[in-house]
């Protein structure tokens, strides 16, 4: 394609059998809900009738959480895209080992769709930001993204300058179906058992509300990731894209690009650079948490890319971006200190006081709650390097967690912003598990604790 011939896209083949419009209207977002919630009740009626015929007894999740369910829940949810979409992976990677396996699998292939936009409907997006002479901005643009996901579609460009970019465009109709889309979601969660109706769902909407806006909110992205660049300027081994200002919108993000392979390549490098680089990582992230205050929330692993000739870590998706609240970020200082002097009880105070348990819990289950603790400060105190490939404690946690959890007296939600923090916490560590990566937690917590101070309290 010649630089000054960027043909319309509706004169350009098309390549239909990834393209998929994105229902942009109310009604029409609504429908597919209506279809969704259609085809789901009609499996369970199908399955009830042959869990009956079977002589097999018979509950609303069973029937729900059939193969052909969790199908038709992915498919509508990769159709709708954005915070529908947005919430099946947020439920994939955050339940991690607590999902049925078969559950897992399926709605691990949300944070792998690839469909996009038709070419007419990006074209339209585009013009509504750009105006109706975009491309006379640019020597070429490829109309066919080099990533997909729940909210926006990049695309590779070459400006007249001869500046490389990647440009993530907004799906339409995203942001203003927000709200609508998480009560829709959650609607199918409670039916579906992730949601029992003992629990206060309330705050949790209205969080997940909330951190979604701000990640259709490109200009704030933007911000967040110049902040994140000017950070991390003095920290070799990173890669932050540079913010386009000129060509950025609401619904357009427009930065350098950044060539790289995905993060899970790095499982296939000697082990020494594997380590090595993932404890970068791991520092990162104890440094959003105690020193900068700030967080990127979001673990998905396509946010991160990594750079093989030189070991580099390309940061990507400053979205889920938000200030780290003093409270929390203290919380888990006195809790890892507490662990690293192997103090059971001081973990368990610093727990509660932090809201992370509640005191009925151990209370009531004193045994299982000392378990657990043993169990964690354990695997930190250890002065070698953790393996995360090896989960064998996990299930013990998990055994716990899930004896406890029966007992309905001792239900309630964390504080909210815990709950960001522990995803990315959480998130992180199913990467290293992946990667099947080696890291001495020990020694970089003692030295980050060592070389920061508790954040200030946040102003009334």
């Amino acid at each position: 394609m010649a630089d000054d011939d960027i043909p319309d896209f509706d004169k350009l083949p098309e390549d239909k059998s990834r393209q998929r419009a994105v229902p942009a209207g109310r009604i029409a977002r609504f429908g597919t809900f209506g279809r969704l919630v259609g085809g789901v009740a009609s499996g369970m009626v199908a399955e009830g009738a042959r869990r009956i015929a079977s002589g097999e007894g018979i509950n609303a999740r069973d029937l729900i959480l059939t193969p052909g369910n969790v199908q038709r829940m992915t498919d509508r949810l990769s159709h709708l895209r954005g915070a529908a979409m947005k919430m099946g992976q947020m439920i994939s990677l955050d339940a991690g080992d607590f999902l049925p396996e078969e559950l897992s699998r399926i709605l691990a292939t949300l944070r792998d769709q690839a469909n996009f936009m038709p070419t007419k409907q990006l074209d339209a997006v585009l013009r509504a930001e750009w105006g109706p002479d975009w491309r006379k901005q640019f020597r070429w643009f490829n109309p066919r993204p080099i990533a997909a996901a729940s909210i926006g579609q990049v695309h590779k460009a070459l400006t007249r300058d001869g500046e490389e970019l990647a440009i993530k465009v907004q799906y339409p109709g995203v942001a203003k179906s927000i709200d609508s889309d998480v009560d829709n979601v959650m609607t199918l969660l409670k039916v579906a058992g992730f949601a029992p109706p003992e629990l206060e769902m309330g705050k949790l909407m209205a969080a997940a509300k909330q951190q979604l806006h701000e990640e259709a909110d490109y200009t704030r992205e933007g911000a967040q990731m110049a902040m994140y660049r000017e950070r991390l300027a003095g920290t070799p081994g990173f890669v932050v894209p540079r913010l386009h200002e000129g060509l950025t919108r609401g619904s357009i993000l427009a930065m350098s690009f950044e060539d790289g392979v995905s993060i899970e390549e790095l499982g296939n490098e000697p082990p020494e650079r594997r380590d090595e680089v993932f404890a970068r990582l791991i520092r990162l992230v104890t440094r959003e948490l105690f020193d900068f205050g700030v967080m990127q929330t979001d673990p998905n692993f396509a946010n991160f890319r990594y750079r093989r000739e030189t070991g580099e870590i390309i940061l990507l998706d400053f979205g889920a971006c938000r200030p780290v609240d003093p409270m929390v970020a203290n919380g888990y200082r006195k809790m890892l200190a507490a662990g690293l002097r192997g103090n059971a009880e001081d973990v368990l105070a610093a727990t509660i006081e932090a809201g992370f348990m509640m005191p009925i819990v151990p209370e009531k289950h004193p045994e299982r709650v000392n378990k657990m603790i043993e169990i964690v400060i354990g695997e930190m105190r250890e002065d070698a390097p953790f393996d995360f490939g090896d989960r064998a404690f996990i299930p013990l946690l998990r055994d716990e967690g899930y004896a406890i959890a029966q007992d309905k007296d001792t239900w309630a939600f964390p504080p909210i912003e815990t709950l960001f923090v522990q995803r990315k916490v959480s998130g992180t560590a199913l990467l290293g598990a992946r990667l099947k990566a080696k890291v001495n937690i020990r020694r970089i917590t003692e030295d980050v604790l060592a070389t920061t101070a508790p954040l200030p309290a946040a102003a009334a």
